[in-house]
């Protein structure tokens, strides 16, 4: 019997959202056990205990257990990515990026538990020092790729120009040190960490050019 196409994009979005489901209910599993016992002393066997499903549907979602803080915040960055690229040409590119940011912490945002996850995140990495290595690792990564865009939407060549390398560090800087004061104070509004991002980057403008 024929299948009905009419069905299939109905079909193919209730599977998407029950992995992103399942994908979230390791996560969540997976940082209550990392807060409560250490990250090291967590097995994935636990993991997978505490959500009720096996591990072959662990590996389908994460090779490790770094994979699944990382990757968590890897999906945030394709966002960043993507956001840049989406940018209208004519944009400054620090302009560009901010804005891209605040796509970032509006996507957040529109997840009823998404602040409450980059919180817990933040708790388990500062608290592994394999994981604070495997973010800046992580940072790295992005800085270059948000630098390449930088250099095409500017017409410049990466590899001989630094600009775009030095604004998306400084940027990237800034955003974090304003980042980890929002951590410090518990702030995790989204809409609030963008306004103290913002006045980070100002501050940051009057610093370079009083200092220098």
């Amino acid at each position: 019997m024929p299948s009905d196409p009419a069905g299939e994009p109905g079909r193919t979005g209730l599977r998407e959202r029950k992995k992103r489901r399942t994908r979230l209910a390791l996560i969540d599993a997976a940082l209550d056990l990392f807060l409560a016992k250490g990250y090291e002393a967590t097995t994935i066997d636990e993991i997978v205990a505490a959500v009720d499903v096996s591990q072959r549907t662990f590996f389908r979602y994460f090779a490790t257990k770094e994979d699944l803080v990382t990757g968590f915040l890897g999906e945030y960055d394709e966002v960043l990515k993507e956001a840049l690229a989406a940018r209208p040409a004519e944009e400054r590119p620090f302009t560009a990026l901010f804005e891209s940011l605040r796509v970032v912490l509006r996507t957040i945002g529109a997840d009823p538990r998404g602040s409450a996850r980059f919180r817990r995140v933040r708790q388990v990495v500062e608290a592994t020092p394999m994981l604070e290595a495997a973010q800046m690792a992580r940072y790295s990564e992005v800085q270059h790729a948000l630098a390449a865009e930088i250099a095409r939407r500017e017409g410049v060549d990466p590899e001989g120009d630094l600009r775009p390398e030095i604004l998306v560090a400084f940027q990237m800087s800034v955003a974090r040190i304003a980042f980890e004061d929002c951590a410090r104070r518990d702030i995790w509004d989204p809409e609030t960490v963008a306004g103290r991002v913002e006045d980070a980057i100002e501050v940051a403008r009057a610093t370079v050019r009083d200092w220098f």
